[in-house]
């Protein structure tokens, strides 16, 4: 049984005891929290009627919270000195998925 979720503005395709890194959740290592389901697939059948899906329920429990990779962005003109750098690095949580219900 797998389930497609909704998670910080993108899709995750998860099932129990999957750990996937997602944009930062409120809440420490430990806690609990839903997340919505857009599709639910257990063996042959595959739902994916919205009045369904409120019933299912797909909680995870946060694992910790981490920092990503490093995005260096740097901009640059000919010609005319100007030079621009600057870095960015996400914040992320790695949850792992403890039910789909």
């Amino acid at each position: 049984m797998y389930a497609i979720v909704r998670a910080g503005g993108r899709q995750e395709k998860v099932s129990v005891g999957d750990l996937v890194t997602l944009d930062r959740v409120p809440g420490g290592a430990g806690s609990t929290f839903e997340l919505p389901a857009l599709l639910l697939v257990d063996g042959d059948k595959v739902t994916s009627a919205a009045d369904e899906l409120a019933k299912v329920k797909v909680t995870a429990e946060i694992v910790e919270n981490l920092r990503g990779p490093k995005i260096v962005i740097q901009k640059f003109k000919n010609k005319t000195g100007y030079k621009k750098r600057q870095g960015y690095r996400s914040e992320l949580t790695k949850v792992k998925v403890t039910s789909i219900a």
